[in-house]
């Protein structure tokens, strides 16, 4: 179809996305990182764009805060959108009642405010409340796939609470990150599905994931759910920046599982790798 070949040569990222590396390992080894990315194409964005991609990182930058609250002279990773320094102009601003700059997310401005009035025996609550503003800041999102993909994460990792909080007896309600109507669901039902089941057409593979014992095996089930998703839902996008994002997100899911064991994360995305295959993103004449 030469005219839907030639709408997607005009696609703003063509270039950049066919050039994007193969997802695939080597002896356990990567040859493109998230860090690479961020340093080598990340500046070829458009600045709409790098805010979008900005919504990915920003989760280190939510791990360096909560470690640099902790103590000021973590030493945290160089992955984030800020610099410790930036992040600790950013605690002593809101601990001093300045205004902080404009660069700083809203949600993480309001999340180190609502972190310096928690008592000793409240931090435990951080994680959480953090999570929350996150999870709220990336749903507000106004690229429809980014958005979805926030609410995605947020509903499964609430609905695997939920099952393991009834498994062990405990109440559902305390560990229910947000405040969305699936959340409230969560936290009000006492059905066995929570209601979910009709709704959500991935409850179901979370009852199943949620009941096996086996941590590492459950980390990958969860896992290889998201990456499906992540296929699914971008399968239309070519060569745009939710096809980017997708990249990123598979990419720091398979460094995360060579950075908790090699062989297991290499035996895993092999697998994931070649299952998806056939799930192509873009029609095979285009990638000539």
């Amino acid at each position: 179809d030469r005219p839907l070949r030639g709408k997607l040569l005009k696609s703003p990222y063509y270039c950049l996305v066919a050039g994007l590396p193969d997802i695939s390992l080597d002896d356990g080894k990567l040859s493109y990182s998230v860090s690479d990315f961020k340093a080598e194409l990340y500046p070829d964005l458009s600045a709409q764009d790098r805010k979008l991609i900005d919504l990915f990182y920003l989760k280190f930058d939510n791990t360096a805060i909560l470690k640099l609250l902790k103590n000021k002279d973590a030493v945290i990773e160089d992955k984030g959108n800020f610099a410790a320094e930036e992040l600790l102009q950013l605690i002593e601003a809101v601990r001093e009642g300045d205004t902080p700059d404009k660069k700083y997310p809203s949600y993480l401005v309001n999340f180190v405010s609502q972190y310096l009035q928690l008592s000793q025996d409240e931090l435990y609550r951080a994680d959480d409340l953090l999570a929350a503003l996150y999870y709220s800041y990336g749903m507000s999102s106004n690229n429809a796939f980014i958005a979805s993909w926030f609410e995605f994460n947020l509903n499964l990792n609430n609905i695997l609470a939920a099952l393991a909080a009834r498994k062990y007896k405990m109440e559902v309600s305390s560990v229910i990150v947000g405040a969305t109507s699936i959340c409230e669901q969560l936290r009000t039902s006492n059905a066995r599905d929570f209601g979910l089941n009709e709704t959500l057409e991935y409850f179901e593979a979370l009852q199943r994931i949620a009941d096996i014992e086996e941590l590492v095996e459950r980390e990958k089930k969860v896992d290889m759910l998201k990456w499906k998703w992540l296929e699914d839902e971008s399968f239309f996008h070519y060569f745009t920046i939710e096809r980017i994002f997708v990249f990123l997100m598979q990419l720091e899911m398979i460094e995360r599982w060579i950075s908790l064991d090699k062989e297991k994360g290499n035996e895993l995305f092999r697998k994931m790798i070649q299952d998806l295959k056939n799930e192509v993103q873009i029609p095979e004449e285009f990638r000539k």
